[in-house]
């Protein structure tokens, strides 16, 4: 096995005597082990920095990127659950296939593990990974905006007993607050997506079970809510960006918060 850590240490310089076809099929290989110390550790640097220094050249990122697209059906959870954030990478790249798009959109509300950490298997966090890719496409400008936020949608109202843990409803709520800033956003198209979260959780016959399911919507839309009105930064150490329509989102916000504690 490739001592990644030693790559890190010589400033991610490939091996003189190893083929970078061989150690690209084996970064791949390790983003979907079931040790947390390999998928997470020094190997996921490795590829990250590869990537955004293309030394991973254009052809070789897109077949990465449609191998990650296929593994949304892996039998795996923590190799589905990482494929977004290879995906991520290659889009701060440069990188896009609208199937990548399609492949995420299958997947994202259907995933049913939704634990943020296991005690084997590390950190998975299906949700947080999967509402950053979905920030990402949805700013993208191959990508439609409105499907991005449909699929937000889609996540909220997925049945699911499991409450979400490790903000992963503040990482949906900022990657839908990212998806708003886009400047072609139409009002209408900014809040009908939430029509969906209101028609799930605003009547009296919203099935079981309830408790996670309610929390983990409510705190989504707070924390949006909160967004909206102040702003999200697409960085870390950026400033906040206003959402396109702010104010109606907020409205449309506070419309469907109002009918779910109403109910």
């Amino acid at each position: 096995m490739t001592d990644w850590n030693s790559i890190c240490a010589a400033d991610y310089a490939i091996p003189a005597d190893r083929d970078l076809e061989e150690l690209t099929g084996e970064l791949s290989r390790a983003l979907a082990d079931p040790d947390p110390e390999i998928r997470d550790g020094a190997a996921y640097t490795v590829l990250a920095t590869w990537i955004e220094r293309g030394v991973i050249d254009g052809p070789r990122r897109l077949a990465l990127g449609d191998e990650m697209a296929a593994r949304f059906g892996d039998p795996e959870v923590q190799a589905r659950t990482f494929a977004p954030l290879v995906l991520d990478m290659l889009l701060a790249k440069g990188d896009f296939r609208a199937g990548w798009v399609d492949a995420f959109a299958r997947w994202y509300p259907a995933e049913e593990d939704l634990r943020g950490h296991d005690p084997k298997l590390g950190w998975l966090h299906a949700v947080a990974h999967g509402a950053d890719l979905l920030g990402a496409f949805g700013r993208h400008a191959e990508v439609d905006p409105a499907r991005m936020l449909n699929l937000a949608a889609a996540r909220l109202t997925a049945p699911t007993d499991r409450v979400w843990d490790q903000l992963e409803d503040d990482r949906l709520a900022r990657a839908s607050a990212r998806v708003l800033t886009r400047t072609d956003l139409g009002e209408l198209e900014s809040t009908a997506w939430l029509d969906a979260v209101a028609d799930e959780f605003g009547s009296d016959d919203i099935g079981v079970p309830v408790a996670a399911h309610l929390s983990n919507c409510l705190r989504t839309l707070r924390m949006l809510y909160v967004l909206a009105d102040r702003g999200v930064r697409m960085d870390r150490d950026g400033e906040p960006q206003p959402l396109r329509h702010g104010e109606a989102v907020k409205a449309r916000l506070a419309e469907v918060l109002d009918r779910i504690v109403r109910r």
